[in-house]
């Protein structure tokens, strides 16, 4: 019988001791979700900002691109005139 009261002993003070243990995880919990609710707003508007403006660094790449598109249209159009300027001649 003993045994019984024992156990019946440990379950009472062990089912409290837990819970309370457990309270802070789950104040823990609902702290860190009420946080993610307020900067949700504010990473969102910076996440649109983002992507509405042009970096300095993706500004010098666009551009990069653009003066290679470019000079690769100038090599066509150079080799395209004189193909044409050997057809004439022959």
């Amino acid at each position: 019988m003993e045994v019984g009261l024992k156990g019946a002993f440990v379950r009472i003070l062990l089912v409290p001791l837990m819970a309370l243990s457990l309270s802070g995880c789950v104040v823990a919990t609902v702290a860190d979700a009420a946080v993610d609710v307020v900067t949700l707003p504010v990473k969102a508007a910076s996440g649109a900002v983002d992507l509405m403006t042009t970096s300095q660094e993706e500004a010098d790449r666009n551009a990069g691109r653009e003066m290679r598109k470019q000079a690769e249209r100038d090599r066509k159009a150079a080799k395209k005139a004189a193909k044409e300027a050997r057809k004439r001649d022959d």
